[in-house]
């Protein structure tokens, strides 16, 4: 008899990242270091490369491997950088934000409290991928967001 299949595994989302690292090794270390993931599997290669790892952030899995320029698949410095980057919400930002810039990540947008309600910053890991820390401290109907966002967006304009 066969068994039945879940089409989404079991502690997966609709949607899973799936991201590229020139050395994926090192990279889950500072994911563990930077972020609190937790390893979850490991997958090499006949060469000892990641063929795919997961790990897991909070409640969310994140795929992960080696390149494989060979097939296409590059990390975000093969490239000149990313245009994509993750969002990972949690309750005290701020130790988490020092944590990650502790660990090596290099500070791109500084933690503040920011004009959407959320307390957020972004920061760069060593291999390029962008991650964005942030704790909701304000909630904002869509009246108060574009006020908000009005006032914010009037002080950037060139005098």
């Amino acid at each position: 008899m066969a068994k039945s299949t879940q089409a989404i595994p079991e502690g997966h989302h609709s949607v899973t990242p799936s991201i590229m690292v020139a050395g994926a090794a090192k990279a889950i270390e500072f994911y563990k270091k930077a972020l609190g993931a937790q390893e979850l599997s490991r997958f090499p290669g006949p060469d000892g490369s990641i063929m795919h790892a997961e790990i897991q952030i909070g409640d969310s899995p994140i795929m992960l491997g080696d390149e494989m320029p060979e097939q296409g698949a590059k990390g975000p410095k093969a490239y000149g950088g990313t245009p994509v980057s993750f969002f990972i919400y949690q309750d005290n930002v701020d130790a988490a934000w020092k944590r990650a810039i502790d660990a090596g990540g290099k500070e791109i947008m500084a933690l503040a409290d920011q004009f959407w309600g959320d307390r957020a910053g972004c920061f760069e890991d060593p291999f390029g991928h962008r991650w964005w820390l942030a704790q909701r401290i304000q909630e904002l109907s869509p009246e108060e967001l574009k006020q908000a966002a009005d006032q914010f967006f009037s002080q950037m304009q060139p005098s």
